[in-house]
């Protein structure tokens, strides 16, 4: 009889427990809610993980090209007599570079076309004259995009030995003020009208950050040679009998003057191929090294 009491004593002690667990879900729901916040923590934190590496990664991979692009603005240099030089042994000396001058003009997207169908670099020396329209400011950021390099032609493309220091500052300082304004970007190159340089432009544009370039030759704004056909056989040989050039002015690291002309613009394909042709490589104007 005692042992029947135990027992049942035990078993209403038991439903007892099981009663009241049934009458307090809420203490259940509260430990199942504290396990799952407590998993989403751990799932924040992961993925606040994954996002630092990948972060961290993506910063890895941009300092690796900022240190890619650097090596290869270092391979030429621009002589004193304007020819491209490879800056060691190694690196190919046949090359020439392609200048196009007075732009953007009439003709200059069509020829940025033409290269970029060639995969062929060149710099656009432009003027400021030409950037006075919104056509013309939307003519220079294509020329930008497509990834043509832009120098600094002056703003009116005067003779600067015939005009005074100030005049000369304000032509060059206002076209390359003027450019940065449209691409976000000051030009690296300077190149004078007629190639004539003074004493005050020469310092000026290497206090701007601007390497000088004139030309080795060129020979599209010569009446003679105003037709596709004749120009395109005078840049290819280098040759321009019929301006008194009899021989060839053609050799590695030739730097080819040309202008934003109708001309050029027809004979420009077969400019690039025929040089090609020769064994000359058309070089990429981001190869030459810049003043830092």
């Amino acid at each position: 009889m005692k042992k029947l009491s135990v027992i049942l004593l035990m078993m209403l002690l038991f439903i007892a427990a099981c009663a009241e667990k049934e009458d307090n879900p809420e203490e259940e729901q509260n430990n199942e809610n504290e396990a799952a916040g407590a998993e989403e923590k751990a799932d924040e934190s992961n993925n606040g993980v994954k996002e630092d590496l990948q972060e961290n990664t993506e910063g890895e991979i941009e300092n690796e090209n900022e240190e890619e692009q650097e090596t290869r603005e270092a391979q030429y240099i621009i002589g004193e007599d304007a020819t491209v030089l490879p800056i060691e042994e190694g690196i190919n000396e046949n090359v020439v570079l392609i200048t196009i001058d007075d732009a953007p003009g009439d003709h200059a997207l069509e020829m940025a076309e033409t290269l970029s169908k060639l995969d062929a670099g060149a710099i656009f020396f432009v003027n400021g004259h030409f950037l006075d329209s919104p056509e013309e400011e939307e003519a220079l950021k294509q020329l930008h995009e497509m990834g043509f390099l832009i120098g600094n032609h002056t703003y009116n493309h005067p003779l600067l030995t015939d005009i005074p220091e100030e005049e000369q500052h304000e032509e060059i300082v206002s076209l390359s003020d003027r450019v940065e304004e449209i691409i976000g970007e000051r030009p690296k190159f300077f190149r004078a009208p007629n190639g004539m340089n003074t004493d005050f432009s020469e310092a000026l544009a290497e206090e701007e950050g601007m390497v000088l370039m004139n030309w080795t030759y060129g020979y599209d704004y010569f009446e003679p040679y105003m037709d596709a056909q004749k120009l395109a056989e005078a840049m290819i040989t280098g040759e321009g009998p019929e301006v008194d050039v009899p021989y060839s002015l053609l050799k590695p690291g030739a730097n080819l003057l040309m202008h934003d002309r109708a001309w050029t613009n027809e004979a420009l394909e077969e400019i690039v191929s025929g040089l090609r042709d020769s064994g000359y490589e058309t070089v990429d104007p981001a190869l030459i090294e810049t003043i830092k």
